[in-house]
């Protein structure tokens, strides 16, 4: 009676080993992406986000799931970039402004004041050989894999507590910039006061008159509620801005080719499923930010022609002579 007591306890502690590591096994199958950014919820990069995780779960039959942090709950921009450096699987949108920081001292030029006419140009650059040189020193330098060159963020303008209606306005004006060197010196040859900081702090600092002005894409700058506290939009265009969706290179070549492929090719299809949403919301956020009160400002040609002019000297600054000589002409050709 003995041993057959005991030789059914072993069985069924054999069984619960393999259900356990059967368990495991599943577990360890399932490759979860947490992807965390600054925009609210509601706003085109979120629901652009929340597509890629339908698509990718949809298609991977929950192999793969993606986790979203919106409103900065992961951190900053440098902080997650911190975290996919470190191996952790994160996700986040970024630039050349960004990558110029990390070392991809050419790539900051992506996001010099005017560079870009059309978003036709933005895009032709991000699809050129120079670009795609330029993402293999990113995995190499900064240890991020670029899986995704082609988000319309939007064009970014300026939303101010004070108007501006010439290049002479902007002179000691307080503008809130991202933390990266391209955007500090972007607005300083416009004779603003760039001032660093995160996104969630800036609509107290506009409230408490710390800076006197935010730029962003019209949705980022409506959805953060800024116009609340700060009543007058220019539609400078200063930057027409595709964000880059990035990962650690850890976690990426920690994938089979098969889930990389997977993740490239869902990255792309949620891209073009948010730049719609871009595209379409942009004459509605305008109507909004009238109807509440904001006073708009489409720059005549002549104020736009003076801010481009202004604007030139930001390429050949001393802080850039760690760029390649003549790396403003090899942009201009690669859009072209």
């Amino acid at each position: 009676m003995k041993n057959i007591l005991t030789k059914a306890t072993l069985a069924a502690c054999l069984a619960a080993v393999m259900t356990i590591g059967a368990a495991s096994a599943q577990a360890d199958d399932t490759v979860v992406l947490r992807v965390g950014y600054a925009n609210n919820p509601g706003e085109p990069f979120d629901l652009g986000c929340q597509k890629w995780k339908e698509i990718i779960e949809e298609r991977s039959g929950g192999k793969f799931k993606i986790e979203l942090y919106p409103s900065s709950q992961l951190g900053s921009k440098d902080d997650v970039m911190d975290q996919m450096v470190a191996g952790e699987p994160v996700c986040t949108l970024t630039d050349g402004a960004f990558f110029y920081d990390r070392g991809i001292k050419d790539l900051g030029i992506v996001f010099g004041p005017f560079l870009f006419n059309t978003w036709d140009e933005a895009f032709k650059l991000n699809n050129s050989q120079w670009y795609q040189d330029q993402a293999k020193l990113v995995e190499e330098k900064a240890h991020l894999k670029i899986i995704g060159t082609d988000w319309k963020y939007g064009a970014r303008h300026t939303l101010t507590t004070k108007p501006v209606n010439k290049v002479e306005d902007f002179k000691g004006m307080k503008i809130r910039v991202p933390t990266n060197n391209i955007q500090v010196k972007g607005f300083e040859v416009l004779g603003a006061t760039p001032t660093p900081m995160a996104l969630g702090e800036v609509y107290t600092s506009l409230q408490q008159g710390t800076i006197d002005g935010v730029e962003n894409p019209l949705a980022v700058l409506y959805n953060g509620k800024f116009h609340e506290v700060a009543k007058y939009l220019l539609l400078d265009g200063h930057v027409f801005n595709i964000t880059n969706i990035v990962v650690g290179t850890d976690f990426y070549n920690s994938l089979t080719p098969e889930q990389q492929k997977l993740l490239v090719e869902t990255c792309h299809e949620a891209a073009m499923y948010q730049n719609k949403i871009v595209e379409d919301s942009e004459a509605d956020i305008l109507a909004k930010f009238k109807a509440e009160g904001v006073t708009i400002v489409d720059p005549s040609p002549e104020f736009k022609k003076s801010l481009v002019e202004t604007s030139k000297k930001f390429y050949s600054l001393p802080d850039f002579k760690d760029w390649t000589p003549g790396l403003y002409d090899t942009v201009k050709k690669a859009m072209q």
